[in-house]
């Protein structure tokens, strides 16, 4: 049985949520190993998919390395609820004596992956207690046909307007959320794959963070695949795309996860 672990007590944002929703992570244990993976699905910030959760957690169980789903809060929400939520997972995750923890998102998740990796100084929520004394900051990232950026000119719109509700329009504030925009030479190491003719999510999401992460001289792998839908996951039926998962723990591995 895997064992659900609740991120607070009192959730912040509560009063954001129409059904007092409760931020938590599930883990998928396998070994003794102080690396662990928290899995971010995605759902376009209103839901998260079900093929993007323990499948993936499951996965890197296989490669010998420990996992977590993050059930986050999407829409309706506050803007800085679902960070508050990733954030939180990290430090609680570090304060179960994980010592190189790694997150991985889907496509909305993969923007709140991008976005722990990037704003992991930024407090998305008031601390409170001695969990939040620590970092924040993930070892290592890996965004899945991510939705990078909140610039209408390729971003996911749905995204844009499930996170920032009321304010979708206001383009300094989607600038706040814009990942590619965020990465300096502290970005953790980043694993990114996508489809080259994704029409959901346009891959050059994947190619402006690729760019941002080379000019800040940050390390990174990334594989574009050229045929694809978005929201594949696992693609173990695709010959070609299925390998991104093998890839993606050898990328872990060589950074001693």
């Amino acid at each position: 049985m895997n064992k659900k672990i609740m991120l607070w007590k009192n959730p912040p944002y509560i009063n954001f949520t129409n059904n007092e929703f409760r931020p938590s992570i599930t883990e998928y244990k396998v070994n003794d190993s102080k690396s662990a993976v928290i899995v971010c699905p995605g759902g376009g910030y209103g839901g998260k998919a079900d093929h993007e959760k323990g499948c993936i957690a499951e996965m890197f169980n296989k490669h010998g390395i420990n996992a977590f789903t993050l059930d986050y809060n999407v829409a309706p929400c506050h803007k800085f609820a679902p960070l508050s939520d990733a954030q939180r997972a990290i430090r609680v995750v570090r304060s179960m004596g994980y010592e190189k923890i790694a997150i991985c998102g889907f496509s909305a998740g993969g923007h709140l992956t991008c976005s722990s990796a990037t704003m992991y100084n930024f407090d998305a929520y008031e601390k409170t207690d001695d969990i939040d004394k620590l970092s924040a900051r993930p070892d290592a990232f890996i965004p899945c046909y991510p939705v990078v950026t909140m610039d209408k000119t390729f971003t996911h719109i749905g995204s844009r307007m499930n996170l920032l509700s009321s304010e979708w329009e206001n383009d300094e504030l989607a600038n706040i959320f814009s990942c590619e925009k965020n990465v300096n030479g502290d970005t953790p190491p980043c694993f990114i794959w996508h489809t080259a003719n994704d029409e959901a999510v346009p891959v050059r999401n994947s190619l402006e963070l690729a760019s941002a992460l080379s000019r800040n001289n940050v390390y990174f792998e990334m594989h574009i695949f050229p045929n694809g839908c978005h929201g594949l996951g696992l693609a173990y039926d695709r010959n070609d795309i299925g390998i991104w998962s093998d890839c993606a723990c050898t990328f872990l591995k060589n950074l001693n996860f």
